[in-house]
């Protein structure tokens, strides 16, 4: 008997890795059962919930800028009563692993299904599923109301109170000072404290991300890391951060910047073949993580995964994984492998500097912009502090020192970050394996 799918999310680094270990969607006891962060949110199928599900395989009106990472982009699935009113939707780029190194719709109708998993979730909920190509179809409905089935955020709810709190109060704070003849020095004292919050609150995350890290508990039954061959360009920092691990439940492929992307090993919707490719001349040229309807999800270039001294052993670990059926496939005449985009061909950034973006901590949806109205924050809490500093010389000394910390708390890690990466990670590994020899 096949097992009832759980939906696993989008695949995630930092503290997003909280919803791959734990953010599920699955069919118990008549409901679909959403957990995510902690929480647990059940909708009732059949009477009184939902009856029918329409997959609107439609992309937004901006969609088209070929960018990964934009789950809406991907359709989704309106869950409806029997009156056609929306109970619920499922945001069909939240649950698909690959979606992030994907361009936008590389994936869509029936195989997104699939590879999501939705498709063997709703049949075994019993949910009639029907495909709207257009978002104007009769039977899409309005696409208003009900609740959203998704994985949830990959920052903490914590985290985002202490932003959007501080950040109030620094803008009110902000806006009296930039239009007020005199500034008291408590306000000042206000503006640099809330602004020190922003640069404080992300350090505490770094430190709550690793904690939560060091508590989680998997049963890692096999794990492979690549072998490259000579000459391949690895760095150190793919050497040491690239994986693939096989648990109880799930088949993992971690990247260089730290993003783990889980797929199922049980359920309709199962990573289930491991496919050999070779060329007309019989040489391996990678290898295939297949799963339903025979859909390539990931790729491991021979050369960089198996094609050192020792790659054979880790080839026949990963051969040996349960659950995974290992074939062979040769390719015919000039065909090129792989066929179109997939995950697994853009795992070695092309330079350090790439690789040190990837692996930076990960920012909000605001990206460089957070970043530098923080700086911004913290360079006018100086300001300001000087301003005062002859009529209120306590609160100003207070608001210069917040200002000073709050951007060494910034320039700091991003100086690490990057010298540690230019001086020591991406290196290539035979680079750094020559200068430790020249040092002896």
């Amino acid at each position: 008997m096949t097992e009832a799918p759980a939906l696993r999310p989008a695949a995630g680094r930092g503290p997003g890795l909280e919803r791959c270990h734990g953010s599920r969607l699955s069919v118990e006891d008549g409901a679909l059962v959403l957990r995510a962060r902690g929480r647990t949110r059940r909708v009732p199928v059949g009477d009184g919930g939902v009856a029918r599900a329409v997959f609107v395989d439609a992309a937004p009106a901006d969609a088209g800028r070929g960018e990964p990472g934009r789950p809406d982009a991907w359709g989704e699935v309106r869950l409806q009563d029997r009156d056609g009113a929306q109970v619920a939707r499922i945001p069909l780029g939240d649950w698909l692993p690959e979606a992030p190194a994907l361009p936008e719709r590389a994936v869509q109708g029936e195989q997104l299904l699939e590879r999501t998993g939705v498709a063997g979730l709703l049949k075994a909920a019993g949910v009639p599923l029907h495909v709207a190509r257009d978002r104007n179809d009769p039977r899409a409905g309005s696409g208003k109301g009900g609740v959203s089935l998704g994985p949830g955020p990959a920052f903490p709810l914590w985290y985002w109170c202490v932003r959007g709190v501080a950040g109030t109060l620094w803008f009110s704070a902000f806006t009296v000072v930039v239009f007020s003849d005199t500034v008291p020095g408590r306000l000042v004292l206000l503006l640099a404290l809330t602004a020190l919050c922003g640069p404080v609150a992300r350090l505490v995350l770094r430190a709550w991300t690793r904690l939560r890290a060091g508590r989680r508990r998997v049963t890692v039954l096999e794990r492979v890391t690549p072998d490259p061959a000579p000459g391949s360009g690895a760095t150190v920092r793919f050497l040491r951060d690239t994986e693939v691990r096989v648990q109880d439940r799930d088949l993992v492929l971690r990247d260089p910047g730290g993003q783990e992307y889980w797929f199922a090993r049980t359920g309709a919707h199962a990573v289930t073949r491991l496919v050999k490719v070779l060329d007309g001349t019989g040489r391996p040229v990678g290898a295939e993580l297949r799963g339903p309807g025979e859909q390539v999800r990931a790729v491991f270039p021979w050369d960089l995964w198996f094609g050192g001294a020792d790659g054979a052993d880790g080839w026949s670990r990963l051969c040996g994984a349960p659950g995974l059926a290992v074939s062979e496939r040769r390719l015919g005449g000039k065909r090129t492998w792989p066929k179109g985009p997939v995950l697994g061909t853009g795992l070695l950034p092309r330079t350090g500097r790439d690789a040190r973006r990837m692996a930076r901590f990960p920012g909000t949806a605001a990206g460089v912009s957070s970043t530098a109205v923080m700086a911004f924050g913290n360079l006018f809490s100086v300001i300001q502090g000087v301003r005062v500093a002859d009529t209120a010389p306590g609160p100003a000394a207070v608001a210069v020192a917040a200002g000073a910390l709050g951007l060494v708390l910034q320039a700091v890690p991003y100086a690490v970050h990057e010298l540690r990466g230019r001086l020591v990670l991406d290196r290539t590994a035979a680079e750094r394996t020559t200068n430790e020899e020249a040092r002896r």
